[in-house]
């Protein structure tokens, strides 16, 4: 945390807090949603969560919500993050490092293309 030595300073850390909670709850027809039970933060979910926000951050994205949830249940793909575009399928992606989240985020969320070197592959259907 930086050293507050003025009231400026502390005002600007404050719209600073504020922005990136706007970003965690702003409605939006993109949505993230990061595991982040124990199994999820023990193999690196948060640093996946700050890369999301980020990236929406730097990019000046709009219309994203991400937001967290507990644990998934599938504790060797951790930390799993679900992206959902508008009334698409959810696209869940397993393994999930800061740099595969910018990448989700490039070629996913802002070129419509799931990044499949990530994605958890779906059980077939038994008959």
């Amino acid at each position: 945390m930086p050293a507050v030595k003025s009231i400026e300073d502390l005002k600007r850390i404050r719209e600073e807090a504020l922005k990136k909670r706007e970003i965690k709850s702003a409605p939006g027809s993109v949505q993230i949603i990061v595991g982040m039970g124990t199994p999820g933060i023990a193999a690196g979910a948060r640093d996946t969560l700050r890369a999301f926000l980020a990236m929406i951050e730097e990019k000046n994205l709009d219309n994203i919500t991400v937001r967290q949830t507990g644990n998934i249940g599938l504790d060797s793909w951790e930390p799993i993050v679900q992206v959902i575009l508008g009334d698409a399928p959810a696209v869940n992606y397993g393994k999930v490092t800061p740099l595969a989240a910018r990448r989700i985020v490039e070629e996913h969320v802002l070129g419509g293309k799931p990044v499949e070197a990530y994605v958890i592959p779906s059980e077939p259907e038994k008959d």
